[in-house]
């Protein structure tokens, strides 16, 4: 005489000797048979057929951790919390303020555009202003040249990509001198070079009986007319903050 016995998916047989035939009777124990979590993140894993317990599928974290990968996110740009990293995949921490999470660490973040008194190009700062003043102030003179050089040098100036300054009018020269000390501790501060003691070009005309522009003194504020093709004035070309 034959007999067949049928296995039960999520059951475990148990086979008593002395019993006849060999009966076999199935023990309905989930945490025997390894349904030993309450629940699992995201519903990842198996429901024990019998009761509330669940077999859980191992996280990412998880594996990362048994294997050493774990780190605490600490340090320089680092806020709180702790995180993995593992095959190339990475839990993101908490980053303080002026980071970001890439590439799997925090990192500085790259700068663009206006923030408050500053203009950053990839970090850089580029320009600056104060309170009061809608256009920022270049890093640096371009020198000293004749106006037409200084129009032309100005509108070739880039502050970043394809971004170009241009000369500054005769009353944006009287605002950078009025915020002159503000302005030369901004430049000093951020790597520029302070505002020299001297005649700038404006893009104002004067042009009354020839074509001369408005020049204004950086070191006591006072306006003259300067012949355009005459005279060597100093140049810092400005940008429109809009």
């Amino acid at each position: 005489m034959k007999f067949q016995v049928y296995f039960v998916l999520g059951t475990s047989l148990s086979c008593f000797p002395g019993l006849a035939l060999g009966q076999c009777v199935p023990v309905q124990d989930c945490a025997a048979l390894g349904y030993t979590a309450s629940s699992c993140d995201g519903g990842k894993g198996v429901k024990c057929p019998f009761g509330l317990g669940w077999f859980c599928a191992e996280g990412e974290s998880t594996v990362c951790a048994e294997n050493g990968f774990k780190y605490s996110c600490i340090g320089t740009g680092y806020s709180s919390g702790a995180g993995f990293a593992c095959g190339g995949k990475y839990t993101q921490c908490t980053c303080a303020s002026g980071y970001e999470w890439k590439d799997g660490s925090c990192q500085k973040q790259v700068l663009n555009g206006a923030q408050g008194d500053l203009y950053y190009c990839d970090g850089k700062v580029v320009g600056v202003k104060t309170s009061g003043m809608n256009f920022y102030v270049a890093m640096k003179d371009l020198g000293q040249m004749t106006w037409g050089n200084a129009t032309s040098s100005c509108q070739n100036y880039s502050f970043c990509g394809n971004l170009k300054g241009t000369l500054p009018s005769k009353d944006q020269l009287l605002t950078m001198y009025n915020n002159k000390s503000s302005l030369n501790s901004l430049l000093s501060t951020n790597g520029g070079t302070i505002l020299t003691e001297s005649m700038y070009w404006s893009s104002t005309y004067y042009g009354v009986y020839y074509d001369d522009y408005w020049v204004v003194s950086m070191s006591n504020g006072n306006a003259r007319v300067y012949g355009y093709d005459l005279y060597s004035g100093y140049v810092r070309p400005m940008l429109i903050d809009y």
